[in-house]
């Protein structure tokens, strides 16, 4: 199966796009750890992505869907995928669309995960990550004794892009670039809509009855 997971910063996409990934047997293919990872190890396209996502603002069109075409092309992705953080942008679901048509292949479906502003802001201020193993947290929800992770016992860090100062910019750039993929979506008969408030079991059982 190959699918795209829309949703705002804080929706919590990442967290069911994995556990889907787990149950369906395909990758999931997360952008921002991808993008995270080599602004990290200082590449080229890591260095010039980071100035973009330090302001919160989008990465250029033209770094996002090379590396994309780039890990679709891998042998794990043949059988399905579940795309996370891409596309952001019309134009860049109209390269996913030409990308994949190229490989004969073409997505099932395109969930959006649903939660309401007030909530998301709440939730990116409660958001921690592993400075070791990259496992995400959130306060009010996970037990994480002393700051550190229960998977591995690193330290729990907040990323930057979490800070206050920068979760307003990340959702109106959301709001201005990414809403109108859910219209795009859903005139291509794609779109499968899903409140993201709840538990993440309730959630995930929302997401899996959409997908049948």
């Amino acid at each position: 199966m190959q699918l795209v997971m829309l949703g705002p910063p804080g929706a919590g996409k990442g967290t069911q796009a994995k556990r889907l990934a787990e149950r369906l047997g395909v990758p999931h293919i997360s952008t921002g750890d991808i993008l995270r990872g080599a602004a990290a190890a200082g590449t080229p396209l890591g260095k010039r992505a980071s100035r973009y996502m330090d302001d919160g603002a989008l990465v250029p069109d033209s770094v996002m869907v090379g590396l994309v075409e780039e890990r679709l092309a891998q042998p794990d992705a043949g059988r399905g995928f579940i795309l996370d953080g891409f596309p952001r942008t019309v134009a860049q679901a109209e390269a996913l669309d030409g990308m994949l048509s190229r490989g004969g292949r073409r997505l099932d479906a395109v969930v959006q995960v649903a939660v309401p502003q007030d909530e998301l802001v709440r939730r990116l201020a409660g958001r921690r990550v592993c400075g070791d193993c990259g496992m995400l947290f959130q306060v009010a929800l996970d037990q994480s004794p002393n700051g550190r992770c229960d998977s591995c016992g690193g330290p729990l860090l907040q990323r930057d892009d979490d800070r206050e100062e920068t979760v307003g910019r990340r959702l109106a750039v959301y709001e201005r670039e990414t809403a109108p993929l859910v219209g795009h979506y859903r005139a291509k008969g794609l779109l499968r809509e899903v409140v993201g408030t709840g538990s993440r079991d309730e959630v995930f059982q929302r997401i899996a009855g959409e997908l049948g």
